[in-house]
């Protein structure tokens, strides 16, 4: 009897569910499909529990976190030994910068946010609200990191960023009796759907993971139409990006999420044969001689006028975007803490990013888009 006449009988049989519950077991169905974009995490279904797995790349041999979340007060007998015990899901979460409240709002799960740090920073409208009305507490961050505060909270995770070795940068009260350390790492993706599909991950610590994927599938639809809608075009304007400070100007690698953007929105970025996603520190004379001539000029640092641009150093007017005010930044929405939301929800609509990008290069492909983020230099 072929597999087909099998299969349907034991769909007579009503048998289909244990079918497929067994052969997961075995090992001989997928259990969680695949990353589109992503290259930092990896989430796996077992048969009692969800295994993530954080990369780190910029920790070298100590590249990973693992964590088993578990649903409830579930014990299962074949959680890893070497992994962090998570019980999902979680209710008080403690952000010490303002990357989770982008994934957590499209997620409508602000309220599970106990505290954040980077107050003056957050653009969010409820999350400010909160603050104010002291339903989140505000926890100082950085060197002064008040641990006393976070203790008290009680936290069932402390969501950080990356470092070499992110624990070691707490203090030591934390280190030995805090709460379960996070580190996201979404920020070092290459690529700005890799960034947006980290809603999957939060969404495994919430409990939330169909709402993310219909999400993150409908931004990453949205966002490769709009890239394809770039691939004919002949006329592809020659980019650079970011301003000297103290003297050095980092420009994004080749492999950089920026890089990506500006090319898939149809332009030429000038250090896209730089490999890696590091930023390249230069002086203004080699940048200069690569970029004088370039067409349009993005992210100027902090600056918002071409007037503040040339306080800061003259020389800039000899570059022809500035000649020909062809100056944008991100900064459309930022506030005047210097607190911007290209760092919250911006992570998970890169459809947008793209569509304003689209906007500047190729203004005739998108005539009726409004720029949300991006404004040029008045």
């Amino acid at each position: 009897m072929d597999f087909i006449r099998i299969l349907i009988l034991l769909m007579r049989m009503r048998m289909i569910p244990e079918l497929l519950a067994g052969l997961l077991f075995a090992g001989l169905l997928p259990a969680e499909a695949g990353n589109r974009y992503a290259e930092n995490f990896v989430l796996e279904q077992k048969q009692s529990h969800q295994l993530l797995t954080i990369h780190n790349p910029l920790a070298g041999n100590r590249a990973e976190q693992r964590f088993a979340l578990v649903s409830g007060e579930d014990s299962p007998p074949d959680l890893p030994t070497d992994c962090i015990l998570l019980r999902v899901p979680l209710q008080r979460m403690l952000a010490l910068e303002t990357v989770p409240l982008g994934y957590l709002d499209a997620l409508d799960s602000l309220n599970a946010l106990a505290g954040v740090g980077s107050a003056r920073y957050i653009t969010n409208p409820q999350v400010k609200a909160a603050l104010e009305e002291e339903s989140i507490q505000a926890v100082p961050s950085g060197p002064g990191l008040d641990a006393e505060t976070i203790l008290l909270l009680q936290p069932d995770l402390l969501l950080t960023s990356a470092s070499n070795d992110p624990a070691s940068d707490l203090p030591e009260a934390l280190r030995r009796n805090g709460p379960t350390v996070f580190a996201t790492t979404g920020y070092l993706e290459p690529h700005p759907l890799g960034r947006a599909e980290w809603l999957r991950v939060f969404a495994a610590l919430l409990g939330k993971s169909d709402q993310a994927n219909q999400i993150f599938n409908a931004v990453a639809d949205r966002y490769e139409k709009l890239a394809a809608s770039t691939n004919s075009l002949a006329d592809r304007p020659s980019v650079f990006c970011q301003a000297p400070f103290a003297g050095i100007w980092h420009v994004p690698g080749g492999n950089s999420h920026t890089a990506q953007l500006i090319a898939d929105a149809g332009g030429v970025y000038l250090w896209a044969d730089h490999p890696g996603s590091a930023g390249i520190p230069l002086d203004l004379e080699r940048v200069f001689l690569r970029a004088a001539q370039a067409d349009v000029w993005l992210h100027p640092g902090v600056h918002r006028s071409l007037k503040a641009l040339l306080a800061a150093d003259p020389r800039l007017q000899r570059f022809h975007a500035v000649q020909t005010r062809q100056v944008y930044n991100n900064t459309r929405k930022a506030n005047p803490q210097g607190g911007n939301p290209i760092h919250e929800e911006a992570l998970v609509r890169p459809d947008i990013l793209l569509a304003d990008l689209i906007h500047i290069l190729h203004p005739d492909c998108l005539p009726e888009h409004e720029p949300v983020y991006y404004e040029r230099l008045p």
